[in-house]
């Protein structure tokens, strides 16, 4: 979806009498490559763990994973899917695009991320509270 609408972009990333980058490629470029890459690294720190990826079985957890990205942000899969979503926003350069990350985020927090922490911390009681005191849930 992003390689077509890119390169089906009628604007240019440079021209052949400046060498100025557009400055909307970048932001997408860097909003996507964070997104990526911090959902990726939440990926690969469960994998490690040997612990479920799957958000809708939280109960099933085998480990607290609370190194690599999980030092930073105790949702880095889904805080890469709301830097995807900036990208996209940059994409569009609509401000209204916004009010939909926004919605994705609240919605997220309520209805995904609080029924898994209720989980993670039946599972991992104290060590959960600990770094859920450390480590802020998007960023």
């Amino acid at each position: 979806m992003w390689a077509i609408a890119l390169l089906t972009s009628n604007e240019k990333v440079a021209t052949s009498e400046h060498t100025l980058i557009n400055i909307k490629f970048i932001a997408i470029c860097l909003f996507l490559t964070l997104g990526v890459l911090s959902a990726i690294a939440g990926v690969i720190s469960f994998n490690r763990a040997k612990t479920t990826v799957n958000p809708l079985k939280p109960e099933t957890a085998s480990a607290l994973v609370t190194s690599g990205m999980f030092r930073l942000s105790r949702n880095p899969m889904y805080l890469g899917m709301a830097l995807a979503l900036c990208a996209w926003a940059c994409y569009l350069e609509s401000i209204w695009s916004l009010l939909g990350i926004i919605g994705y985020m609240l919605y997220m927090q309520r209805f995904q991320i609080r029924p898994e922490e209720k989980a993670l911390e039946a599972l991992f009681g104290k060590v959960f509270f600990d770094y859920k005191s450390r480590v802020r849930p998007w960023l």
